[in-house]
């Protein structure tokens, strides 16, 4: 399979994933940088897998995961702090959350996305 069906193949997926998530806003007030990492965290796709308003789905779930110990694949477990949580954006093959089936794509996102990104997470713990 050539990369560009590939990635088209992965796109659908997200849209289809993402159209079953709903779009309603979060019950919570959120800090203007979190505010934008709801954002990015819907136009790049991240909602796709981690649920529209942080719930979860093929990937895991974003509510109460800052600060929580989470369990690796292959034993293993780490504090999801502001780091763990950078370095799973940035390398997504770093550290896998076991019982995960589906690898996250690395994503090509600014710092200051992923820097909304986190603050977005650890909002919704």
């Amino acid at each position: 399979m050539t990369k560009r069906i590939h990635h088209l193949m992965l796109g659908l997926a997200a849209l289809l994933v993402l159209a079953g998530c709903g779009s309603a806003e979060p019950d919570r007030d959120l800090s203007p940088q979190a505010a934008v990492g709801r954002e990015v965290a819907l136009d790049k796709g991240c909602a796709a897998c981690h649920g529209a308003n942080g719930e979860g789905g093929v990937g895991p779930e974003w509510i109460g995961l800052a600060g929580s110990t989470v369990e690796l694949e292959g034993g293993g477990a780490v504090v999801a702090d502001a780091a763990y949580l950078r370095r799973s954006i940035v390398e997504p093959e770093a550290e896998i959350v076991a019982g995960m089936t589906v690898r996250m794509p690395v994503t090509e996102l600014s710092a200051s996305d992923v820097d909304a990104l986190v603050a977005y997470i650890e909002e919704l713990s």
